[in-house]
């Protein structure tokens, strides 16, 4: 098969993670105790391809515009990056993605800041832009096209842009605009340097192609946007789309005859997928759940993107909706917990009321810690495992809204979960603001920092032993994990000592 479009990006970005989402975030930091090359194991190991080099599994995102540039009738696929070479003699453009190639984004900037090392995406990424193969496609006049959720951070580094040959750089949704883009790029027309995209340009949801081939660990999207306006976060921007049944469906039934056993329902926040703006409504929620429990079966894992903690509260307390899926759809001998990825980024009423007005409603913001707590028992108590987010040094922070913070983490302590704190980097409507860097860390900070580094080393003992990697041909991962695990449970107090005599001098 020839192909004139090639997608890739680096083996960061190119894997299923042992086939554990979460792992593959161990290569937004740097390598701790171990090798580099065992690090990126853990984090991202090659994938199964084919013959020609195509990945059994690929990112989402990469795997919409394949399908948008096939629809159109070019010879388009995504490529392993270890295969490039087979192509070089007929690809025309190469196309690649990543959700963080410089390291800019969280949390890879604050491991980068804290440790003073390179984190393992930016090394791998820079290494495949320099690769020969690389190096070879843009001496023979290959246009090279660059975007996805990170194409914001090239505006940081110029020099590599040029260095790199980089024609176009696309930031935001590209359904619109790859086509024409492709189609000068192949009758080798000038390129516009950098194509922004913005809300008004967004696709419909008549113009979103559905995908032709498996994408990573099965995530499957079920909506685009968000309502919610927080100031840091650039999707709120977005018009807010439904992706109909029939088409999560369709998606859904590529993954499973790839092989892919399971199905991780993307969203900003899934539980209001069909909602009524920042209130989830049970019965759009029951039939979505209802369908992918029918299409993946009982041995198929499940898990959701993202979800607010506002909507985990009102969806219980309201409907009593998160123990029913839990119970009807979710769990079963196969299913003991279902993953998620959740947002405190502040304990403080203060900030979230000036910062993220709207991500504790139907609830007001002065309510936020009580909204945190009492979303996290319910998580709890259903067997939901959150992977939760903290902001520090977010515009307009006070050593009292830290503080808050630290104190709302005590009350967590009980409930199973993992709990990161990131540093702010300037994005959304927050984007002119500066970056949080180790020299803005206070000693509240510091408190905050351990207090999460032990909840969550505490709680990642309790998740690898009773739910998490438990398949017998993962026990090298899993064992590879726990030794982490014990490092970091001994170095975690020297490393805040160390700190502590920073803040100090």
């Amino acid at each position: 098969m020839v192909y004139e479009i090639v997608l890739t990006t680096d083996r960061t970005m190119m894997s299923n993670h042992h086939g554990k989402e979460f792992l593959g975030f161990l290569a937004t930091g740097p390598a701790i105790g171990v090798p580099e090359k065992l690090w990126l194991w853990l984090a991202a190991p090659k994938m199964k391809v084919d013959e020609l080099g195509r990945p059994k599994e690929a990112p989402y995102g990469m795997r919409k515009v394949e399908a948008k540039l096939i629809d159109a009738g070019f010879k388009a696929a995504i490529i392993d990056p270890d295969y490039l070479d087979k192509h070089l003699d007929t690809m025309k453009v190469l196309m690649i993605g990543h959700h963080d190639f410089f390291a800019y984004g969280p949390p890879s900037s604050e491991w980068w800041s804290l440790t003073g090392k390179e984190p393992v995406n930016r090394i791998s990424f820079k290494r495949f832009m320099e690769s020969p193969v690389v190096r070879k496609a843009k001496e023979r006049g290959v246009r090279i096209i660059v975007g996805g959720p990170a194409a914001w951070q090239w505006l940081w580094e110029l020099e590599l842009w040029r260095k790199w040959g980089v024609d176009t750089v696309i930031d935001g949704e590209v359904e619109r605009v790859i086509v024409d883009l492709v189609e000068k790029a192949l009758n080798n027309e000038p390129l516009p340097d950098y194509i922004y995209v913005g809300p008004r340009d967004s696709p419909s949801i008549e113009e979103i192609p559905v995908i032709k081939g498996a994408s990573v660990n099965g995530l499957v999207e079920i909506m685009r946007g968000c309502p919610r306006g927080c100031k840091f976060c650039s999707v709120t921007l977005r018009p807010l789309r439904y992706i109909p049944l029939d088409i999560i469906k369709k998606e859904i039934r590529v993954n499973l005859r790839a092989g892919v056993k399971g199905v991780i329902l993307h969203s900003e926040d899934v539980l209001l997928y069909g909602a009524n703006g920042v209130k989830p409504k049970p019965e759009p929620l029951l039939k979505l759940h209802d369908m992918v429990v029918k299409e993946i079966g009982e041995n198929s894992d499940l898990a959701w993107a993202h979800a607010s903690l506002a909507a985990i509260k009102y969806a219980e307390e309201e409907y009593g909706l998160i123990s029913k899926i839990m119970n009807e759809y979710v769990l079963n001998d196969h299913r003991r917990f279902l993953g998620v990825e959740v947002g405190i980024e502040t304990g403080s009423p203060r900030l979230a009321k000036i910062i993220m007005p709207a991500k504790s409603a139907p609830y007001p913001p002065e309510k936020w810690p009580e909204v945190v707590e009492d979303a996290f028992r319910i998580m709890h108590e259903n067997n939901i495992i959150p992977a939760a987010t903290l902001i520090l040094g977010l515009p307009e922070e006070k050593p009292e809204d830290v503080v808050k913070t630290a104190e709302l983490l005590d009350r967590l302590r009980p409930y199973r979960s993992v709990i990161v704190p990131m540093f702010f980097v300037p994005m959304g409507a927050l984007k002119k603001n500066k970056w949080f860097l180790r020299d803005h860390i206070t000693r509240e900070h510091i408190e905050v920092m351990y207090k999460c580094f032990e909840h969550t080393i505490y709680w990642a003992e309790d998740i690898i032993n009773k739910f998490y990697l438990k398949e017998p041909y993962l026990f090298p991962v899993r064992m590879g994990l726990k030794l982490f695990l014990k490092y970091a449970k001994r170095r975690v107090r020297n490393i805040t000592k160390h700190m502590e005599i920073f803040v100090k001098a």
